[in-house]
Formats: C-alpha cells, structure tokens, sequence
C-alpha cells in the first residue's frame, strides 16, 4: 500500500497545461468578441447618438430602434444582399464542383495540377480594393470592355454597366465569384481526395458512367464540407461589404440596388447611431444563425439517417444473400 501509495504521488497530472495552452485563446474570444457583442446587443434597446459634439443617450427606448429599423429600408438591402450573394454563390459552387471533379479524376490525368491550383487560388489573395478599381477601370463607359463589344458589333453604344441594376449586380456577383471560386474549389478537392478509392474502383468496374459516380458516389461523400462551403459562403454573403461599396463609391447606386447590409450598418456607425447600429448588428446575428441552423439540419445526415441507412444497406446484403 505504501509504494502504491508513492507512486500515485509521483504521478504528474498534465491536464493544467491543457488549459493554460488554450487560455489565451478563450480571453481573446472573451475581450473581443463576447464582450462587445453583448454590448452591441445591450445598447440596441437604447437611444445613443452623436449629433455634432454632444452625445445624446444613452436613454432607454426599448424596442423603438427595432420598429424604426422595420420601417425604414431594411427588407430592401436584405433582398439585395441575398440577391448578390446567390447569384455569386451558384457559379461558384457549381465551376468548383467541375474542376474539383476534373481535378480529382483519375482517368483525365490531367498535367500539372499544381501549377491550375496556383492559378485559380491566386484571385483568392488579391484585395477586393484592387479588384473593385480593376472592374471599375474595364466596365466603364469608355473602358476596354465596351470598346471590345462596340468593335465586334455587339453593340452601338457603350453600355453603361455601373448605371443599370443587372449591370451593378452582375459585376459585384462576378467579382466575388472571382475571388472565391479558387478557395471553395480546393476545398471540394481536398474532400473528393479524402474519398476511399476502392469506392470509385468499384462503380468504375460495375460500368458506373462519370456521371452516376459523380451524382451517386462523390456528392453523397463530400456533404458535409459542402454543407461547410455553403455556411461559411452565407456568412461571408450577407457580411459583403468591400466590393459593393468601392465599386459603386458607397452610395448602392443605382436606386440603392447594391446596397447591402453591411453598408446600411456602416452607415449608421459612420454617424455615430450606435442604437440603431446595434439593432441592425443583432437583426443580422439572428438571420445568419437561422439560415445556418437551417442549412445545417437539413443538409447534415442526423443519426437517425445513418441509422436507417444501415438498416437499408443490411436489408439489400440480405436480399442478394437470400
């Protein structure tokens, strides 16, 4: 008892060091996310603005933020933000599901993949400042675009993209497919590798065409970070702020059409309506945690899925067996 007794003395418990490894990170989480975004939820029920050098508030008004929020143009720049973040998302998802399939397949043996990652990852590091001064330079009234459509016989005039609702939007979707496409691209691909090869041998054997192994075996595989790509590409989406609000000098022109969130919000914080900031800052908290639950459970196999889905694979073992 006594040299058992020694021993369990001598023993060392590392568990301290595990949390003191993960300490500094729950501190900055708890300085500056937590806090503040306690704080933003605090001052979104009270009246606190700046007008010129006095500071009124903060005073108590309850839900009257929220119901001025509602009242104004809000539902407009949510439509516009979802409507510039689908029609950048499908491109996107769908070219790097291709290239991740192309990529990825064996049979193709296509060259130097390294070299097409580099290429598509690259727009990926540019900043959306630069891309945003780019687009503006080729898509103006007198830039190269319109001047290469005019000579082709296209068109007559120059068209003026930065004028038009579709030319706006078009170019704000393009340019964050640019941007994006690269990173979700590698993403699908380092999934489809991670898939068991004896399962594309075995489809490829059983004369599965591409087709039926791509819809049959890789999609059902690589749900889950797919599920990933599409939660993160929402949160990114209705965060988009940078490329609307360069391209179109801040203003959402034209009629405020690419106007997002995000701007809205700045807007307010720009004239120190740290009330109404507030209200926006927990309105989009609350739609973002929605959609992703949302997206999450219904794309998410649950356990019970896995669990039938067993039960189905037995019953079909049995049957061949029988």
């Amino acid at each position: 008892m006594n040299k058992r007794k020694k021993a369990a003395e001598k023993e060392i418990s590392y568990a301290k060091w595990g949390y003191i490894f993960i300490a500094p990170f729950f501190i900055a989480f708890l300085v500056f996310q937590l806090i503040p975004l306690v704080q933003t939820v605090y001052y979104s029920f009270f009246e606190y603005y700046r007008s010129g050098l006095t500071v009124i508030g903060p005073n108590p008004v309850g839900f009257d933020n929220y119901k001025a929020l509602f009242e104004s143009d809000f539902l407009k720049y949510t439509g516009n933000t979802i409507i510039l973040w689908i029609a950048g998302f499908i491109p996107q998802i769908i070219i790097s599901l291709l290239l991740a399939a192309w990529f990825t397949d064996v049979r193709l043996r296509i060259k130097g993949k390294q070299f097409f990652k580099v290429v598509i990852y690259m727009p990926n590091l540019i900043m959306a400042s630069a891309f945003a001064m780019l687009f503006f330079a080729l898509f103006s009234d007198n830039g190269p675009v319109n001047a290469a459509l005019i000579s082709a016989g296209i068109l007559k005039t120059p068209f003026r993209f930065l004028s038009s609702v579709s030319g706006t939007r078009g170019l704000v979707a393009l340019m964050n497919f640019l941007m994006w496409f690269g990173n979700t691209t590698i993403l699908l691909m380092a999934a489809v590798m991670g898939i068991n090869p004896a399962l594309f041998e075995a489809a490829e054997l059983d004369g599965c065409s591409p087709r039926q192994t791509f819809f049959r075996i890789t999609l059902p595989m690589i749900r889950p970070i797919l599920v990933y790509v599409l939660i993160t590409s929402m949160i990114g989406g209705l965060q988009m702020f940078d490329v609307p609000q360069i391209l179109t000098n801040g203003k959402g022109s034209p009629d405020r059409t690419a106007t997002t969130l995000i701007m809205f919000l700045n807007n307010h914080l720009y004239s120190k309506n740290y009330g109404m900031a507030g209200a926006i800052s927990v309105i989009l908290f609350i739609i973002c945690a929605i959609l992703c639950l949302l997206v999450y459970f219904n794309l998410n196999p649950t356990e019970s899925d896995r669990k039938t889905g067993k039960k189905g694979r037995a019953a079909r073992k049995e049957a061949v067996n029988g």
